[in-house]
């Protein structure tokens, strides 16, 4: 793990990602601009490569265009993921689920978190009134 080392910009973006729960550079940027307005791109991807490698943030699946999440909560957990909207949400489910999937893959052993992937509540509804 390397160090991270708190400046006003990792600061703020620390704040800004509690608000957010999960956030890309570029929207972490935008809602930081009307403060720093001299805030670059650049700077925000750096500081927030190395608060993720010394677990001050996490990261978190991709968005719906690949780019890179990042998340407030850096205690392991599972995601859902709207592949309408692209929303994202924790969730907890891997010791409800992993004794099913070790169950069905008989030999294998599952070591890592899930993502789920579906509707969430909004875009469902908004399908459902579309469909009829």
């Amino acid at each position: 793990m390397v160090s991270s080392r708190s400046t006003k910009y990792t600061q703020a973006i620390v704040a800004v990602l509690m608000e957010l729960k999960h956030a890309t550079n570029a929207e972490l940027l935008e809602r930081l601009h009307g403060q720093f307005p001299e805030l670059s791109a650049t700077t925000v991807h750096r500081a927030t490569a190395r608060m993720a490698d010394s677990g001050t943030i996490a990261e978190a699946p991709a968005d719906t265009q690949g780019s890179m999440r990042y998340d407030a909560n850096v205690k392991p957990h599972d995601h859902f993921t709207c592949t309408s909207c692209g929303g994202i949400r924790d969730i907890d489910i891997v010791d409800d689920v992993l004794p099913m999937l070790t169950n069905a893959l008989g030999d294998c052993r599952v070591t890592g978190r899930l993502l789920i992937h579906g509707s969430c509540e909004k875009c469902h509804v908004k399908l459902s009134k579309s469909q009829v």
